[in-house]
């Protein structure tokens, strides 16, 4: 047979064979990897291991490997459009890393065992407790606890885990979130929490939720 009339055939072949093994699945995250460039390029903020110790810098460790996924998407601008989450420092240092590698670094932080911190001001750990748990209905404030679980482990792909967290860190990202300079949250939950809360309110809760366990 003339080779030229088997062209249609094995084109035909090749798309049913495709259509077969169905789409390519989404690679998962090889924490293995991933710990080649966290230990490395992200140490020297966040601890090599991703228990950051300066409390600008958030504790990695232990956090669901959706969300570290998609923060570091947000931080990264991709088709020419904008970064969603802006830092001078984290908008540069992802630009390199593709979708697999920032899946890898995702698994690699979320493998580790968080050194939680503590509670620091005894004075307002009622008021933090009180916000935490139940909110406050006079406001229309809903209780962190709704999202992030009792005790602040978060929920897996839609929530993160804050429990254990620098107040320093959790104080000024509920701010930004209240004062539009951070907007990456979905459904403008965040902020619209955010802005119901006093700076004494922020403290407060920010300060209970790092002796959360």
């Amino acid at each position: 047979m003339n080779p030229l009339k088997l062209l249609p055939f094995l084109a035909a072949a090749f798309a049913l064979s495709a259509h077969a093994a169905g789409p390519a699945k989404p690679h998962k995250g090889d924490s293995a990897a991933g710990q080649a460039i966290g230990s490395t390029v992200c140490a020297a903020c966040h601890a090599d291991d991703g228990n950051s110790t300066i409390s600008a810098n958030p504790k990695l460790a232990g956090q669901h490997a959706d969300y570290l996924f998609k923060q570091m998407k947000d931080f990264k601008g991709t088709e020419g459009k904008q970064p969603e989450r802006t830092n001078a420092v984290m908008n540069g240092m992802i630009a390199a890393f593709d979708e697999n590698q920032m899946r890898d670094l995702a698994a690699y932080f979320a493998s580790k065992k968080q050194t939680g911190e503590k509670a620091q001001n005894r004075d307002t750990i009622a008021l933090g407790q009180k916000l935490y748990r139940a909110g406050d209905a006079s406001k229309g404030l809903p209780a962190c606890a709704a999202c992030h679980g009792p005790a602040g482990a978060g929920i897996p792909a839609q929530y993160p885990r804050i429990a254990g967290q620098f107040t320093d860190y959790t104080e000024a990202q509920i701010k930004a979130f209240r004062n539009g300079e951070r907007a990456n949250d979905p459904n403008k939950m965040m902020r619209t929490i955010a802005l119901k809360m006093t700076d004494a309110e922020v403290k407060a809760v920010a300060d209970y939720i790092a002796g959360l366990r």
